[in-house]
């Protein structure tokens, strides 16, 4: 008996050894378990943001003037309707027919940050879905939004929503805006641009006039290579009885805007309600100021 004695003590101190690996190996195997499911709920949880996320961001940024309603999906994938309002506490608000459609995407872009891009679809006014893209600058203090050339073609009664003027106007005609090589350089100090952005009231008429239609009208909204390529925004008259003009741009953050309305002298008694109501009146003119 005392022979076997220190094999014994060998086996018991062997056992013990083993069954102390065993456990570090699966408490290991817990730890590891643990942060893969934690990952994995992570991950499920960004893959699933729900759509009134990004139903909500809108309103934010737009100050309530455009929303999101119905919002379906996820904010990478999803849907909802669009509707154009009188900001907060108005009680005009218009949809636009049919959803609109967002696929959301990232990717790295040629110097290798992340880039965000957007694809919106809306039926009843697209023949392809708008795609533009956001990438941080390389000194990460600006972003760039960079539109794909498109062309789309909008109701201009949706205007109403927004209140007044637009919905004691009551707009009716085409509004086709297309953009060409646009991009935008957004920094707390400046704004840059370059390519341009153009509105196109198509036959534009309203419930204030009998003139069937007004006319047609253009805002171009191109960078002023004068002043460091900050945007510069002009209207002007494409065809029509009623006669509008105006440049505005940004000094700093804010946007300003001046520009007049006047009647071809044969019209001017079946325009004088619309120009009492879109400005002010001096005259035969009527004033236009934003800002």
């Amino acid at each position: 008996m005392k022979r076997l004695r220190p094999t014994f003590l060998q086996t018991s101190h062997s056992v013990r050894v083993s069954t102390a690996a065993s456990q570090r190996a699966n408490s290991n195997t817990g730890i590891w378990a643990l942060w893969g499911g934690l990952i994995g709920a992570v991950v499920a949880f960004l893959l699933n943001l729900p759509a009134q996320w990004m139903a909500q961001g809108l309103t934010k940024v737009s100050k309530g003037l455009v929303q999101l309603h119905e919002a379906q999906g996820s904010i990478w994938n999803g849907s909802g309707k669009l509707i154009l309002t009188g900001g907060v506490g108005s009680r005009d608000a218009l949809a636009l027919p049919g959803r609109l459609n967002w696929q959301t995407n990232f990717s790295l872009s040629e110097n290798n940050l992340p880039r965000l891009s957007l694809n919106v679809q809306a039926s009843c006014c697209m023949s392809s879905a708008a795609k533009f893209h956001i990438t941080p600058i390389k000194s990460m203090t600006a972003l760039q939004l960079q539109f794909d050339n498109h062309r789309s073609e909008w109701p201009a009664q949706w205007l109403s929503g927004l209140g007044a003027p637009w919905n004691t106007m009551q707009p009716e005609g085409a509004l086709v805006l297309e953009t060409q090589q646009l991009a935008i350089e957004l920094s707390r100090q400046s704004t840059v641009m370059v390519g341009s952005l153009n509105l196109t009231a198509q036959n534009l008429s309203s419930k204030l006039s009998t003139l069937k239609p007004m006319g047609s009208y253009q805002l171009r909204l191109t960078s002023d290579t004068g002043r460091s390529q900050q945007p510069l925004l002009n209207l002007s008259t494409q065809s029509g009885s009623l006669l509008l003009s105006g440049q505005g741009q940004w000094q700093g953050s804010q946007f300003q805007f001046r520009g007049e309305a006047s009647a071809v002298p044969e019209h001017a008694a079946a325009l004088s309600n619309l120009l009492n109501i879109i400005g002010r009146r001096q005259g035969a003119r009527s004033l236009l100021s934003l800002g």
